[in-house]
């Protein structure tokens, strides 16, 4: 009898012993989930190379990278369905300039310094400038923003937007729409514009940053609940710690962050992963000095055109951004 008492009193104690140590471990570690705003692709790398390399583990962070639900990462993170989010600062305007139920979202890094999105066609189309879309049929997403973008563009080079058929689209094959539906479409270049050099395709591309300084922002950005970040600031800082690790290490080993990406995503093109991880490595910090800077400069001059157009109902210009939770 005396040793059936030991022994429960030893397994009890070792039960005891052994949620206590569970309870530490959840509390050494905070789950933290990340919604895509797309399939992967190299815009995430750094998130998979943080990932697969330890750095969020190092931090005290189990992290989750999901992909996003059809109204995108924007809705999950302002409800803290989820803690972090990429998206677009076209689409996080609009969400927190609201005059009512403005959206509680701030972006936190800059994934990529400048703008690689643009307008492709056909090198035989003969569409090479902005101009040259008067009478010609470009892809739509259907919204107020792209529609204004197209027009500012096209009157700014001195064509008439009266004339473009801004056909609606949602292809997610960019060679089959333009050679079938269209003239012209909106694209990524590190994704698209690539995947036309590797098929063969001759294509035009216009760099919309470039031919108007306005259309420099922010896509795609990190970005997570405000609220979230004034009460969780030091997991804000821990994960963009981790994460800023991830895409110097992209920077400085293209091929070996391509890998770690199709390790997670085997699926995708293995030659497109390595040739777009190519091109983004020096975009992804480019002229700012360090990963992940937002330029207020930058940000509040695309923010201030957005509602001098009315496609947002107030100016947010020096909101929606910080800096502050980036290391050094």
């Amino acid at each position: 009898m005396k040793k059936i008492l030991l022994l429960l009193v030893l397994c009890t104690t070792t039960a005891g012993l052994l949620c206590a140590a569970g309870r530490q471990q959840k509390k050494d570690t905070d789950n933290i989930r990340v919604v895509l705003d797309w399939t992967p692709n190299t815009n995430h790398t750094g998130l998979y190379v943080a990932l697969d390399k330890g750095y969020f583990a190092a931090e005290g962070l189990n992290v989750s990278i999901v992909q996003p639900p059809e109204d995108g990462a924007l809705m999950l993170v302002a409800a803290g369905n989820a803690e972090f989010g990429v998206d677009f600062q076209e689409t996080l305007s609009p969400a927190i300039g609201k005059t009512h139920n403005a959206l509680p979202l701030v972006a936190v890094a800059a994934i990529i310094n400048h703008n690689t999105s643009g307008i492709m066609t056909l090198a035989d189309s003969g569409i090479k400038k902005p101009s040259d879309l008067s009478g010609k049929r470009f892809a739509s997403w259907e919204t107020p923003l792209y529609t204004a973008i197209i027009r500012t563009l096209v009157e700014g080079d001195g064509g008439n937007f009266a004339t473009v058929d801004m056909i609606p689209n949602n292809a997610t094959d960019a060679f089959s729409a333009l050679a079938t539906d269209v003239d012209a479409i909106w694209i990524y270049y590190a994704w698209d514009g690539i995947a036309a050099a590797l098929n063969g395709t001759t294509i035009n591309y216009m760099d919309i940053g470039i031919i108007n300084p306005v259309f420099d922002f922010y896509t795609p950005v990190i970005v997570t609940n405000s609220t979230y970040a004034s009460t969780h600031g030091d997991i804000v800082r821990k994960f963009l710690s981790a994460v800023s690790k991830g895409y110097n290490d992209a920077m400085k080993d293209p091929l070996g962050a391509a890998n770690i990406l199709l390790k997670y995503a085997p699926e995708l093109d293995s030659a497109l992963v390595r040739q777009s991880q190519e091109y983004l490595a020096p975009r992804y910090q480019s002229d700012s000095p360090r990963w992940g800077e937002i330029n207020p400069v930058r940000w509040n001059r695309f923010a201030g055109w957005m509602y001098e157009q009315g496609l947002i109902e107030q100016d947010i210009r020096g909101q929606g951004f910080t800096n502050e939770f980036l290391p050094e």
